[in-house]
């Protein structure tokens, strides 16, 4: 079984990620962050450092995926390869901060990747407004996302919404978080899980 956990910076993947392992007693797959050695450099000059990032987060994803499909485990993963080739690049490119050929580039390989990997059996988003991003992102208080800007995760939540709406590559569920605090409210957390159970054994049937 394998279940990916998407949404915006903010949103509450990896402390969802933690909780549902712990639940269902999975393997928790997070997002490599504490060792990435662009992210800084990227929140300093994102035109800069924008290219090296995402294929960095490409091919770090893509080696999950493998892994997870490879050891055969249950697997909770923390973000998806999707958001990276349908949010942040496109989003990059679109602010003029990753050239056209840098984009192109990165595409091409995400597709060649993309034709070789299986979907997960089920997709949870995090839905969040902006305002609720800046106040987990405030709250965690890490130093290179002290610069991220507004209009950054504006454009990120519209992209994050557009491409949910059309995704077809599996089963879905969506989380408002503005609703379900998880972190601190057990019957919340209860909740997701019931919903998470509903679509799990509906792969079954």
């Amino acid at each position: 079984m394998h279940i990916a956990i998407a949404g915006n910076i903010g949103s509450g993947k990896t402390t969802l990620t933690s909780l549902l392992a712990k639940h269902y007693k999975w393997d928790a797959q997070f997002e490599d962050v504490d060792d990435n050695p662009y992210l800084n450099d990227f929140y300093k000059d994102m035109q800069r450092w924008s290219f090296n990032l995402q294929i960095y987060f490409l091919k770090s994803r893509f080696g999950q995926i493998q892994k997870i499909h490879s050891e055969k485990k249950d697997v909770i993963q923390d973000r998806t390869i999707y958001e990276d080739a349908y949010i942040f690049a496109p989003n990059l490119h679109s602010m003029g901060l990753m050239s056209t050929r840098d984009y192109e580039n990165y595409l091409s390989l995400f597709n060649l990747m993309d034709s070789f990997i299986p979907s997960p059996n089920l997709l949870i988003y995090l839905r969040s407004s902006v305002s609720k991003l800046v106040e987990q992102i405030q709250k965690r208080g890490r130093d290179y996302e002290n610069s991220i800007r507004i209009d950054y995760l504006t454009r990120l939540n519209e992209r994050y919404e557009a491409w949910i709406s059309n995704y077809k590559k599996g089963n879905l569920l969506i989380i408002d978080v503005e609703t379900k605090n998880f972190e601190k409210n057990k019957e919340d957390l209860g909740d997701i899980i019931t919903q998470i159970d509903s679509k799990i054994n509906g792969l079954f049937k």
